[in-house]
């Protein structure tokens, strides 16, 4: 399990544990996004590798003993992206073809989680597998990049390997650099909730743990080489979605603040998940029940956010919003 310290997944691995008592090692270079607190209550039953998957060393200690591979970690941060990419091509991109060269030389099946940003924007409608992969920021295009890299090892080297592409995911354990966590423990603070442009780009939204059982079934069901989409079913523009939380806050809309666009900001994502629907997969959470357990999750453990919402975060807040934290 690569990046198994992060935020989906951390999910994944804790409902694989608690559901399925599955052994699973994890790898992960526990950057500001990977915390060990994150696998706290699965930590005595797994196995834990501290290292960075463009490390070939530390990949082939910790594939020791697996029969799959199954690659979440990535930088992730769009804005992030834009600022330092370089950091997005080694873990994104080069880290990937670490991890391919080592499931190729084990034989083992190889699962690539991957992002519908690849597709671009789109106006109306969804996209499907099939879809041109039409990448906007550097985070989207070295994700890009990985996939086909993936598709080049099943093609050249007969990798058992699969691709499952998610729409926005949220909920509990997500960094607070995201839209909905910033927005919650900022509200709880009083400190401006910050949208982007008009507000209007829309997002498919999907709950973590949903994404991770669609990730369990390509990983069960998946045929090698295919693709996968796995969408939620409610889609929202951000200023809607962050007047949704600020309600179930019970915080004042007055905290909104419409602020410059991000460059190369995309409109709109949408995904269509008939193939995997036909591998007997669904969302289960809506997006208005997610969001009531994630709020919640919030309030309940601020031991797991204060931390992170400190020192370096608080540096990076000031340099991309120009307001600190509390101000």
């Amino acid at each position: 399990m690569c990046g198994g310290a992060g935020f989906i997944g951390s999910t994944f691995v804790r409902l694989r544990v608690r559901r399925h008592g599955d052994a699973v090692t994890v790898i992960d270079k526990l950057t500001y996004a990977g915390r060990r607190e994150n696998l706290q209550e699965v930590s005595e039953t797994i196995r834990f590798v501290h290292g960075a998957i463009e490390d070939p060393a530390a990949v082939a200690d910790a594939a020791d003993g697996c029969d799959a591979v199954i690659n979440f970690a990535a930088e992730t941060h769009v804005d992030r992206s834009i600022s330092g990419p370089e950091e997005f091509v080694t873990t994104n991109v080069q880290g990937t073809q670490v991890l391919l060269e080592a499931a190729s030389a084990l034989g083992l099946r190889y699962l690539q989680v991957s992002t519908d940003e690849v597709y671009g924007s789109i106006e109306s409608g969804s996209f499907s597998e099939e879809s041109a992969l039409r990448p906007s920021s550097p985070y989207s295009a070295t994700k890009a990049g990985a996939d086909l890299l993936v598709l080049s090892y099943v093609h050249t080297y007969g990798l058992a390997g699969v691709i499952c592409r998610g729409s926005n995911n949220y909920g509990p354990y997500q960094h607070p650099e995201k839209l909905i966590p910033l927005t919650i423990l900022n509200a709880l603070s009083g400190d401006r909730l910050p949208v982007y442009g008009d507000g209007r780009n829309v997002r498919n939204w999907l709950y973590a743990e949903d994404f991770c059982e669609g990730i369990g079934t390509v990983l069960l069901r998946g045929s090698p080489g295919a693709i996968y989409n796995c969408g939620g079913e409610d889609e929202c523009e951000n200023l809607e979605l962050v007047r949704r939380v600020v309600a179930l806050m019970g915080a004042d809309e007055s905290l909104i603040e419409l602020v410059s666009d991000r460059p190369g900001h995309d409109r709109r994502y949408s995904l269509s998940c008939e193939a995997l629907r036909a591998l007997g997969w669904k969302p289960r959470v809506t997006l208005a029940e997610g969001l009531k357990r994630t709020v919640r999750w919030y309030r309940e453990n601020s031991w797991w956010w204060e931390p992170v919402r400190s020192g370096a975060y608080r540096e990076y807040y000031y340099s991309h919003y120009g307001r600190a934290l509390g101000a």
